[in-house]
């Protein structure tokens, strides 16, 4: 298979035609990431990805702009492998993805982040737009990468930031969505951005019947992300992202 088909060939039709290409240190979550948003689903079961995986969405932006994204879900053994240069070909937005309970899959970004920007650079024109993407923070009392460095890292590498939970869902269309309004230079509304938010569903330790209770709440959109440009205090992001536990209505 020839892995530039899908950039070269099958983008080349009308419409909005986005290829977004996920990395990152294996088990930090991105394929459940992609599947929670492409196929609103998440799998329990952990596979590692060996080379790349492909998931395709359609969406529906401001303005009525539809959008074909492509989706691009590489392994993370690739990291300084013949292959990433193809997998990158051609892409209009990378997503740095990693484990907040994880702290290596946190540092090996910055391996990551020079390996992409000197494929991208080498091959592209207009460099692709950069995202930080802090996942599984339905674990935040297992976090060992502390909010000021996430930040840190986001603003020197020109990244836009992100916290999300592939688990329960929380922020991640909110997620995309900016990534891919981003790309296409469509500006959100709060509105926009509340539209998109998704229902959360977890599931609650029995308590004294030794039944498993299902429950749903809104998502909380806690701290969605932090632009180079955004001049908002980040002292409380940690409290943020420390809040977002569920509080389940038992059914």
């Amino acid at each position: 298979m020839d892995v530039n088909s899908d950039s070269e060939e099958e983008l080349q039709v009308l419409g909005k035609q986005l290829k977004l290409v996920v990395v990152g240190d294996g088990a930090s979550g991105k394929t459940t990431l992609i599947t929670r948003y492409a196929e609103g689903e998440f799998d329990r079961d952990y596979i590692q990805t060996v080379g790349v995986d492909f998931f395709r969405k359609s969406v529906i932006l401001p303005g009525d702009v539809e959008a074909n994204v492509h989706l691009w879900d590489i392994g993370g053994q690739t990291l300084g492998g013949e292959m990433l240069e193809r997998y990158l070909y051609g892409c209009q937005a990378v997503l740095f993805v990693y484990d907040i309970t994880n702290v290596s899959s946190f540092e090996n970004l910055e391996d990551w982040f020079i390996q992409v920007k000197k494929v991208v650079s080498g091959q592209q024109m207009v460099p692709p737009h950069y995202a930080l993407v802090a996942n599984k923070t339905d674990l935040h009392h297992m976090c060992v990468v502390g909010t000021e460095k996430h930040v840190r890292f986001a603003h020197e590498h020109e990244m836009t930031s992100y916290f999300v939970s592939a688990k329960t869902g929380e922020s991640v269309n909110q997620c995309f969505l900016r990534i891919i309004s981003a790309v296409l230079g469509i500006r959100l509304t709060f509105k926009d951005l509340e539209k998109h938010r998704a229902v959360l569903r977890a599931n609650v330790e029995p308590v004294g019947d030794g039944r498993r209770h299902t429950g749903y709440k809104a998502a909380n959109s806690a701290v969605v992300q932090t632009s180079l440009n955004d001049s908002r205090s980040t002292s409380g992001l940690k409290q943020n992202v420390s809040s977002s536990n569920l509080v389940c209505t038992l059914l």
